[in-house]
């Protein structure tokens, strides 16, 4: 998957510094199997109403698209970018 160059250097010197070791995200040194818990942590914090179901980790991925395309990113890269097709991208 394409990374954005400013995420780049952050891992780097992540990695440099020995703040991840093998994974983009990790605990205690093991990669993260599900973002469950960091995503309902997160919700609590952040104090957002679960309540009718709309907050969830996919809802993220609306939001990178919509941003994507507000900031005038190419389709073709922001489809690739956020893993789907341009038709999907553009249609949703």
């Amino acid at each position: 998957m394409p990374l954005p160059d400013r995420l780049l250097v952050h891992m780097r010197r992540w990695y440099d510094k020995k703040i991840i070791a093998n994974h983009f995200v990790e605990w205690q040194g093991a990669g993260v199997k599900s973002v469950k818990n960091g995503f309902a942590r997160a919700v609590e914090v952040a104090k957002l109403d679960l309540s009718d179901g709309n907050v969830t980790p996919h809802t993220l991925r609306h939001t990178a698209a919509t941003w994507l395309m507000q900031l005038g990113t190419d389709p073709w890269e922001a489809a690739g970018y956020l893993g789907m097709s341009v038709k999907v991208l553009i249609d949703t």
